[in-house]
């Protein structure tokens, strides 16, 4: 038997498993404002700063106080199942072809267990979120990143993806819009991806939790791309959590063939069972509901991305590509003294900005800090202003 770093507690499958850098930047500004009272500007997380929309809450309330409360089917509600299925298009088979997880994390771990044999690659663009590549290594799986060019402002570019999809890849993840670059694949671009995964019979995964939320074109579903063969090597992650600031509530969904989506059902069984009950009656309303409360949250973003891109502009040493959607700008810190992790310890610590490394999100993104600007305007334009004047004083302007 294989045992990890700490004997034969801790399996070696375990101890594999680092700290994600984001949180790790997150316990440790909570540690700081605990023994200090600090204030700390928080643009760490991808976590909007509104609340839920109230007739979201109303109906998780109605549902709790009318006793709907017990377990669901380990696939979710089918009411909750046939409101996914009439959000995409073309629709699914709510019965067979639509499963709900604890948050879009579960539904890539759930899919990643189901398509992955140890040995396996699974390639990933990076800059990334880094869950899935963690969830690769969980199942014994290789993630293979592909750094996509920061000279282009990470581009999404097809032909490098394309070039990295071999025999013993099982799954390839798109992300778009991604985090944390907040670019946007094209729809040729997508479909190379899902005619060369499937020439080698693997899966692409494409994560589309940001879509709701783009400041140009809308990328289009990759499903509504894909022919009917194209479509049998597709599974397709979304959430309520970032459009319908939804975090804490942990709804997610997969839509995938009837054969996946029924092996990770069984799978399920066995880890989780089912998703809160009355945040599932709270995720139908946000699906079937009035859109004013979201479209309103989407302005917002809007304007807080540009009042970012506006500020960096101004600030000298530091850039960005301007992101097409989701709420981060992952920004381009290179001229600053030390590694992206040292940027942004001098950042928590001597300016009370709290931010992620961009090593966080694979080696691609050395260099850089992921800035969230899902915080409050207020909040944002106070971190801004640190960031400005920590640029200045390391660059000797300030």
């Amino acid at each position: 038997m294989s045992h990890g770093s700490s004997g034969d507690r801790i399996s070696a499958r375990a101890a594999a498993i680092g700290p994600q850098r984001i949180r790790a930047m997150f316990d440790r500004a909570a540690r700081l404002e605990s023994e200090d009272d600090r204030d700390l500007v928080h643009l760490e997380l991808g976590e909007p700063d509104f609340d839920t929309p109230a007739h979201v809450v109303r109906a998780a309330d109605e549902a709790a106080r009318a006793g709907r409360t017990n377990y669901t089917a380990n696939a979710g509600l089918f009411e909750l199942r046939e409101a996914i299925a009439d959000s995409r298009e073309p629709r699914p088979d709510p019965a067979s072809e639509v499963i709900v997880t604890n948050g879009g994390v579960e539904a890539f771990h759930l899919a990643l267990e189901t398509v992955c044999d140890p040995g396996d690659e699974v390639v990933v663009s990076t800059p990334a979120w880094p869950n899935p590549i963690s969830q690769a290594r969980m199942a014994g799986a290789e993630p293979i990143e592909v750094p996509m060019p920061a000279a282009e402002g990470f581009s999404p570019d097809p032909d490098r993806i394309v070039a990295a999809i071999g025999p013993e890849t099982a799954a390839v993840i798109l992300t778009s819009p991604a985090n944390p670059t907040g670019r946007t694949f094209g729809a040729e671009g997508i479909r190379r991806v899902l005619g060369a995964a499937a020439d080698h019979s693997a899966f692409v995964i494409a994560d589309e939790v940001y879509r709701g939320l783009t400041y140009t074109d809308v990328p289009p579903p990759a499903a509504a791309i894909a022919d009917d063969d194209l479509r049998k090597w597709l599974l397709t992650v979304d959430s309520c959590s970032k459009r319908y600031a939804m975090t804490g509530w942990r709804v997610g969904w997969l839509v995938g063939s009837g054969d996946v989506v029924g092996a990770m059902t069984r799978l399920r069984e066995h880890t989780t069972s089912s998703t809160n009950a009355p945040a599932q009656y709270a995720a139908i309303a946000a699906l079937t509901g009035p859109e004013e409360p979201i479209e309103e949250m989407a302005r917002a973003f809007a304007r807080r991305r540009d009042l970012v891109c506006d500020r960096v502009d101004e600030i000298p040493g530091v850039s960005l590509a301007p992101p097409e959607g989701a709420f981060y700008a992952f920004l381009d810190v290179s001229d600053l003294e030390g590694e992206s992790q040292a940027v942004a310890d001098r950042l928590l610590e001597e300016y009370g900005v709290v931010t992620a490394p961009g090593t966080a999100f694979g080696a691609g993104g050395e260099g850089h800090l992921r800035l969230s600007f899902a915080a409050g305007i207020d909040r944002l334009e106070e971190g801004l202003d640190r960031l400005e004047r920590t640029v200045r004083d390391e660059r000797g302007a300030g």
